[in-house]
């Protein structure tokens, strides 16, 4: 089993290793660096990323549990392939529970609901910002967080977490090339979009824009 020298970097001196390796491990899943279905040995990765094959164990297994990598016995880890019949599974259950639970969030916007939506608008701007420097860790760790703490406000940490599970699987490879075509822009201005239709109390434009949001893993996400 062999691993090309560019599928990660050297990291430089870090105070935390295990987030060091954990960002870089996870941007070479996100750009397509790591292919799926190919064999990654943790001491090949850790020689690469020149630390211990400690702290590249212990991100992969992270990964493992996000469903993004799995293990193979005896022989390392294997970056999963989704197929288009789960691919279209995870989008439709995310249709499901996604778009009429933040419909209800938005008809329900006041109070203090609504300073935690003012709150994430901040968010949605860092998210413009990522897209346009093509910085796609840093997208996807906002993305989450966006997602995931407009979601909170709804009350349900159980539907939080399924969610968070069901966006870890549909990680979509190729976002590099969408970044480069400006694609990634377009949808991270819809994260500002969802601010102002909360604030507004507009339920009907918040559940269409969700179910539009969603359509891009299997739109132009996809076809990247």
């Amino acid at each position: 089993m062999t691993t090309p020298p560019e599928v990660v970097e050297p990291l430089p001196r870090a105070r935390n290793v295990r987030r060091a390796v954990s960002e870089r491990l996870r941007s070479a899943l996100i750009s397509g660096r790591m292919v799926p279905g190919k064999l990654y040995s943790a001491p090949q990765l850790a020689e690469m990323l020149g630390v211990s094959a400690t702290p590249v164990r212990e991100a992969m297994l992270d990964l493992v549990r996000e469903q993004m990598v799995e293990v193979v016995p005896n022989k390392g880890f294997r970056v999963r392939d989704l197929d288009d019949r789960e691919l279209d599974e995870l989008v439709e259950i995310r249709l499901l529970l996604e778009a009429p639970i933040m419909a209800e969030i938005a008809a329900t916007c006041s109070g203090d609901i609504a300073a935690s939506v003012r709150a994430l608008e901040p968010v949605s701007i860092e998210l413009e910002d990522a897209a346009r420097s093509g910085d796609l860790v840093r997208f996807i760790t906002l993305d989450t967080e966006f997602h995931s703490s407009f979601l909170a406000l709804h009350g349900n940490r159980t539907l939080v977490n399924v969610i968070r599970e069901f966006r870890g699987r549909s990680r979509l490879y190729g976002l590099q090339k969408l970044a480069d075509a400006g694609l990634l822009e377009q949808t991270a201005v819809e994260h500002r979009d969802m601010v102002r239709l909360a604030l507004a109390r507009d339920s009907n434009g918040m559940a269409e824009l969700v179910r539009h949001h969603i359509a891009h893993i299997r739109g132009e996400w996809a076809a990247g």
